[in-house]
């Protein structure tokens, strides 16, 4: 008997992804010239409530373009949490800037706007808040931080397409929003990104850049140096198809959690995703965070290794920015809650195809794993 396979994340693709996959191969478009570019950007700022939005190759490159659309530079300082994926912090200092990690909140996980107010000086720049794990960021008081200081706010929603905050879809907030379409996205293009805005000089600026930085009425004239941060056809074919069906992932994702919300309850010594007040959590990931008297009994990693032999894959939270070897150097904050969390918190499936049953069968692993020790 084969055994069971739970993984943490895996894309839902159907009919409709592979038909319109064939009608852009049909026509012959497949790279970054068709009609679904057109398409799926149009329907995605409909979608958020957003006046433009560019297609990007990933939601990386989509930092990096609105990090130079700012025209941020060496000698500024931009304010990232510490807690969130590399690239948040790798796209600033590709653009020669420096990444300034701060710490999150111990409840959201998201940047904390008290740390933000402590790591603001004459060189800051922007600020790039995480709507880490689907969970929403505290904008309100983050966007009365940039407005008193003269500073950018580049939405990273990387993980929280659909997400909202007092009615208002994440990425459409800040000066600018950007999205991932990675494969273990709530909805995806394979690789992919988006970046979005309601300033039509930043699209401009953007969407110039991303294609070598060509002038559109003058072909091969590039009076600067750009990049290639292009989607393809094909990739904006499953993206039309995934956007139709975003809705029902997130009610799927919202379940899920509520799934194991209720399975766990009995557990009390863990935290699990807690959705701030007037905000909608998309849940891109389902987790835990294991609370000292658990850890006496098992370490989060030794619960992961024996998930593991069950067929459950988990992984842990991000490790610290501030502890990669490229910025340990320039650490400038203590950051407890995001140390804390980075060593006790792990993610667990969360794929839409999940059915109750499996995580009603993750739960009980966990609690009997937990109370063996």
């Amino acid at each position: 008997m084969e055994k069971r396979f739970i993984p943490v994340a895996a894309p839902t693709l159907g009919k409709e992804e592979l038909n319109n996959v064939i009608k852009a191969v049909k026509s012959g478009w497949i790279s970054s010239r068709g009609e679904y570019i057109g398409k799926f950007e149009k329907e995605f700022a409909k979608y958020l409530g957003v006046k433009y939005t560019t297609t990007v190759s990933s939601g990386t490159s989509g930092l990096h373009l609105a990090l130079l659309a700012f025209k941020i530079k060496k000698g500024d300082e931009v304010i990232v949490p510490d807690l969130t994926y590399v690239a948040t912090a790798n796209a600033v200092a590709y653009v020669g800037a420096t990444p300034v990690m701060v710490d999150v909140e111990s409840d959201y996980w998201c940047i904390d706007p008290k740390a933000i107010l402590k790591a603001i000086t004459k060189r800051t720049k922007a600020i790039i808040p995480v709507h880490l794990y689907g969970n929403m960021a505290a904008m309100t008081e983050i966007l009365k931080i940039a407005k008193k200081h003269r500073l950018y706010v580049i939405e990273d929603a990387a993980e929280a397409h659909g997400a909202e905050y007092k009615g208002k879809k994440a990425g459409s907030l800040g000066d600018i929003g950007v999205f991932s379409f990675f494969g273990n996205k709530i909805m995806t293009t394979g690789e992919g990104g988006m970046v979005v805005t309601n300033d039509k000089k930043i699209y401009k600026r953007a969407s110039f850049l991303k294609n070598q930085a060509q002038i559109p009425e003058n072909r091969y004239w590039h009076p600067e140096i750009g990049f290639n941060y292009r989607m393809t056809n094909l990739q904006g074919a499953i993206g039309c198809a995934q956007l139709n069906k975003l809705n029902t992932l997130i009610n799927k994702k919202r379940k899920i959690f509520q799934w194991y919300k209720k399975y766990l309850a009995d557990l009390k010594d863990i935290k699990i995703n807690q959705e701030r007040k007037n905000t909608k959590s998309v849940y891109w990931m389902a987790s835990l965070v294991l609370g000292k008297n658990i850890r006496k009994k098992i370490s989060r990693d030794a619960l992961m290794k024996l998930l593991k032999k069950d067929g459950i894959e988990t992984r842990p939270f991000f490790y610290p920015v501030s502890k990669m070897p490229m910025y340990k150097n320039n650490q400038r904050f203590s950051n407890p809650n995001t140390y804390t969390l980075s060593k006790r918190g792990l993610n667990l499936p969360s794929g839409v195809n999940l059915t109750e049953k499996d995580v009603k069968f993750i739960c009980e692993k966990i609690r009997k794993i937990i109370r063996n020790g």
